[in-house]
């Protein structure tokens, strides 16, 4: 059967498992010949392949990021489609490839942040992952740890508290004023108490480092 056969779409299914099975195989398998061709489909006429296409490609980004990262500037190119669901998946797949190929992810931050200005609650969730994980890489850390101030700054207060939380691990004695004072300087903007205290806890954690 062919690749595209396989794909949800082609198969008369509406939910994800055919897609997530093709995706478990290739990781398996570790075909690189079927990811060009699923690359290839992300340009098919169809926006239901181009849709199985994408979510097979950033699943199997989050399981071996080190298969998909060869094709991390294809990736960055999807982020100027049209297809909403195209640009959400492509910054998915490569938040998830960030540790694998930072330097091609560090060399598109300015795309990167360009559309997660414009894009879904799922493509700035995204791109505050690729900061994260580029802040955890030497050379682009002070790039990467300015821009995820001014993310935290902007963002909506509900993604607020788990942008706090999923920074933790990337905060350190240097950093930790800078982000202490963005996170305090927002507390007043979190009308939902449940929120405000993650965020609290957050900055306690901060303190005692």
């Amino acid at each position: 059967m062919s690749i595209i056969d396989q794909l949800a779409s082609s198969l008369g299914k509406r939910d994800e498992a055919p897609n997530q099975a093709l995706a478990a195989e290739i990781v398996k398998t570790k075909d690189q010949k079927v990811l060009k061709e699923l690359l290839e489909l992300l340009h098919h006429k169809s926006k239901d392949i181009q849709s199985d296409s994408i979510k097979v490609i950033y699943e199997v980004a989050e399981q071996a990021p080190e298969l998909v990262a060869k094709h991390s500037k294809e990736l960055v190119a999807l982020l100027d489609s049209k297809n909403n669901r195209l640009q959400w998946g492509a910054m998915t797949a490569l938040d998830a490839i960030a540790g694998e190929d930072p330097k091609t992810v560090y060399a598109s931050l300015a795309k990167i942040i360009a559309v997660a200005d414009k894009g879904s609650v799922i493509t700035n969730d995204h791109c505050v992952g690729i900061l994260i994980t580029l802040c955890g890489e030497k050379a682009y850390r002070k790039d990467a740890f300015d821009l995820l101030l001014e993310r935290l700054l902007k963002s909506p207060v509900n993604q607020l508290p788990m942008y706090a939380e999923q920074a933790l691990p990337v905060i350190d004695a240097g950093s930790k004023a800078a982000f202490l004072k963005v996170l305090s300087g927002r507390l007043g903007d979190i009308d939902k108490e449940s929120k405000r205290k993650r965020v609290e806890k957050v900055i306690k954690k901060v303190q005692a480092l």
